[in-house]
């Protein structure tokens, strides 16, 4: 059984090759002096049983992790899980899965084609959630599930491996909250998703949340490669709960527009 440092690594590894001004993130954070902890890491797969969200969770359960909170996004199609682990310094996670049955017969066709050409034993590895893209896809079809769903389509070119990694900012020491991380970024050059104000939430829901906005990489379709938006780093500030507690789980309305950041601009 793979380790879970080791799989993080990995994802890590993985993540950052999707999303290279991740790493310049890092840079200008950790020249402040500021040490990085990773608030959570998100999946994204489809709600057919063979990888549907207990699947690709499995890992994480086995190492330890718990289910706590679902969400729905009903205007996207999805259902969400978050999972904890009992030691609170390991990132949370978050896995969503499209909910396929309620989109035309023509979407599902082409999510089965996709999901048929996975390989036996693929889902069962332990290290599932980052062997990437399983299955051949076109161009075309990308363009075509994009149509639909933004969530889809993305899925669909780039598979199985983490969307996005979350610095947490409440534990950084020398930024006075979310607003002035965002601009120490603004600053250095990011662009940032403004989809409903660059941060989504508030103190009132106890989180707040903002991220940067996928890059243009290229990727190998089957008849041809295409430039089209990667991964993306999230940004995320808790709050204490009136029991005295932090709040660890997620507010569905503005994680919806977080989902926005990997759309085709």
């Amino acid at each position: 059984m793979m380790k879970l440092d080791e799989l993080l690594r990995r994802l890590w590894d993985d993540f950052v090759i999707l999303n290279p001004h991740a790493l310049r993130v890092h840079e200008l954070v950790l020249a402040r002096g500021e040490r990085i902890h990773n608030d959570h890491i998100a999946f994204r797969t489809f709600d057919d049983p063979r990888l549907g969200i207990d699947v690709l969770a499995r890992a994480f359960v086995e190492a330890g992790y718990e289910a706590k909170d679902e969400y729905d996004f009903a205007a996207k199609k999805l259902l969400a899980r978050h999972y904890e682990h009992a030691e609170s310094a390991l990132p949370k996670v978050f896995v969503s899965e499209l909910k396929v049955g309620e989109f035309g017969a023509a979407f599902g066709q082409r999510v089965a084609a996709l999901v048929d050409q996975i390989p036996a034993g693929t889902t069962g590895r332990d290290d599932f959630p980052v062997t990437g893209r399983p299955w051949d896809v076109s161009y075309d079809d990308y363009e075509a599930l994009r149509v639909e769903s933004e969530y889809g389509a993305w899925l669909a070119a780039f598979g199985f491996r983490a969307n996005h990694f979350t610095i947490d900012v409440g534990q950084l020491s020398t930024f006075d909250g979310l607003a002035a991380f965002n601009g120490f970024l603004n600053d250095n050059g990011m662009m940032l998703n403004g989809d409903g104000g660059e941060i989504k939430g508030s103190a009132e829901d106890f989180l707040e949340q903002s991220s940067t906005l996928a890059e243009p990489i290229e990727v190998e379709f089957t008849d041809g490669a295409h430039a089209i938006p990667g991964c993306y780093y999230e940004f995320a500030q808790r709050y204490t709960l009136p029991d005295g507690s932090l709040f660890t789980g997620f507010v569905a309305r503005s994680a919806d527009r977080i989902f926005q950041s990997t759309d085709q601009r």
